[in-house]
């Protein structure tokens, strides 16, 4: 067999090196035992049953590792003679193709390996080489200084993924919860409401009904009395129409008003005085609907303040804390960076650290939401704090200490949050400029949403608030801005 074709057979598909202490798994591929151990750690971090890197072989539980001795005997005597170990082999098994000789020069020029005769005679005379073992230990080097900067990078990476792995362990299913147990009491809540509508409209209806119902019986009866005193006079009539004696006809006078009547009728057309019966009976549909559509409305109003509370109208900032290079508008909504000064008088309340402003209102207790639009640029933060969160230091920065929470975005256009100091990246990409802070004081609940189409939920702190709260917001950077709409 080959060299190169034994060094592949030799060599470990995670570390892509020579085998170290191979071990054999159940399905028959073979590891180093450091490298699958690394392996199967990560696969537990991230809660995934134990599997064969290169068939995908599953397992339910870790197996027993069998170390593989003839594997381990090969690879120890194939060692030596590789040719791509570095200082062993190289000049003395590795001949130049073109003229037979060892490889002992590295052109610096072309990157190739070289003989003596290449560099005098060659396709490399004039060109600049090294020694083989000089030119390895500078690319080491670099290669050294390049570790140097991955190291960090792959960290910080380790760290992102730790992060996500907490919050799809801890606070996801926590979450979930928490949104499930609010929407199905909501939606309970909701159901019972829309119940008690429909109660209501049936009720009215049937209180329509019975009013018509009601109404039609007394028009029932004054036409029954009518009938019969019709059925009387009609009766009477009859009898004087039917008499042979013309004296005794002419004598009644009784009917003598009505037939004058009945002849000015038939002659003037004056209308009778009779009670009139409606040919259409219709219920009252617009107040039906009316009610309707206003019991309606009342529920999605409540869902409204159930979900996001009482709106903070009057919520406005508050110019005595704002930090020197805030600059708040005349109505006192809008915040914007400004590089100079806008020499603020001096106040104890007044942030001097970090560009920030309070709101004027102060949250005690009660549900409550408010809605800012924000720049596309710059740094921008918004969230709640304590009155009693510091004004100069670290500390005083929104989210630096536990006297304060934030939703934060960069100019890399990326979302975290801050609390007490600890970071959390949001995988969020921004789509919209209008962000929606919910605060919910006695459930210890502050909720930052997106409000695009559909609207999108960001993030939600939980705590216990021992303080008043006021409305927190920072800008920084050129272009940062930020407008309370309501």
């Amino acid at each position: 067999m080959a060299a190169a074709d034994l060094r592949v057979e030799l060599t470990c598909s995670i570390c892509q090196e020579i085998y170290t202490d191979p071990v054999s798994l159940p399905c028959g591929h073979n590891f180093c035992q450091g490298c699958i151990g690394k392996a199967w750690d990560w696969q537990k971090s991230i809660v995934e049953d134990p599997s064969c890197p290169q068939c995908r072989q599953r397992y339910r539980r870790q197996p027993e590792l069998k170390r593989n001795l003839t594997l381990q005997n090969i690879a120890e005597r194939f060692l030596p003679t590789d040719p791509e170990q570095d200082g062993t082999g190289i000049s003395g098994d590795m001949k130049c193709s073109t003229h037979d000789k060892s490889l002992e020069y590295y052109c610096c020029e072309d990157g190739a390996c070289v003989c003596v005769s290449c560099c005098l005679a060659g396709k490399h005379r004039g060109h600049r080489v090294e020694l083989l073992s000089e030119a390895s230990k500078k690319k080491k080097e670099k290669l050294r200084k390049a570790l140097e900067k991955l190291r960090p990078d792959r960290e910080e990476t380790e760290r992102g993924v730790q992060r996500l792995q907490d919050l799809r362990k801890d606070w996801l299913p926590i979450s979930a919860v928490s949104a499930t147990e609010r929407i199905t009491a909501l939606f309970r809540d909701i159901r019972e409401q829309l119940e008690t509508l429909e109660k209501q409209l049936l009720s009215d209806i049937s209180n329509q009904k019975e009013e018509l119902s009601l109404k039609l019986s007394d028009l029932m009866e004054q036409l029954e009395i009518k009938k019969d005193e019709l059925s009387s006079k009609i009766c009477h009539i009859e009898e004087l129409c039917n008499m042979a004696n013309p004296l005794t006809v002419l004598q009644e006078q009784k009917f003598d008003a009505f037939c004058r009547a009945e002849g000015a009728d038939n002659e003037g057309g004056r209308e009778r005085d009779d009670i009139k019966d409606p040919s259409i009976v219709d219920l009252d549909e617009d107040l039906i609907s009316k009610t309707l559509l206003t019991g309606l409305a009342g529920i999605v109003t409540g869902v409204e303040e159930s979900i996001y509370g009482q709106k903070a109208t009057d919520l406005v900032l508050n110019i005595k804390t704002a930090h020197n290079h805030v600059s708040v508008s005349g109505d006192r909504k809008s915040a914007s960076y400004s590089h100079g000064p806008w020499g603020y008088p001096q106040s104890p309340r007044r942030f001097q650290h970090y560009p920030q402003a309070l709101s004027s209102r102060v949250f005690r207790s009660g549900r409550h939401y408010w809605e800012v639009e924000v720049s596309e640029s710059g740094y921008w933060e918004v969230g709640v704090a304590y009155l009693s969160i510091k004004r100069k230091g670290y500390q005083s920065g929104i989210g630096n200490s536990n006297r304060s929470w934030s939703l934060y975005m960069e100019d890399n256009n990326r979302y975290s949050v801050r609390h007490d100091n600890k970071y959390t990246d949001l995988p969020h990409v921004p789509s919209c400029g209008i962000i929606r802070i919910s605060l919910d004081f006695e459930a210890g609940s502050l909720s930052f949403y997106e409000l695009s189409e559909p609207i999108r939920h960001l993030c939600t702190f939980t705590a216990k608030f021992t303080e008043p709260l006021h409305a927190a917001f920072g800008v920084t950077g050129d272009n940062a801005w930020l407008r309370i709409i309501i």
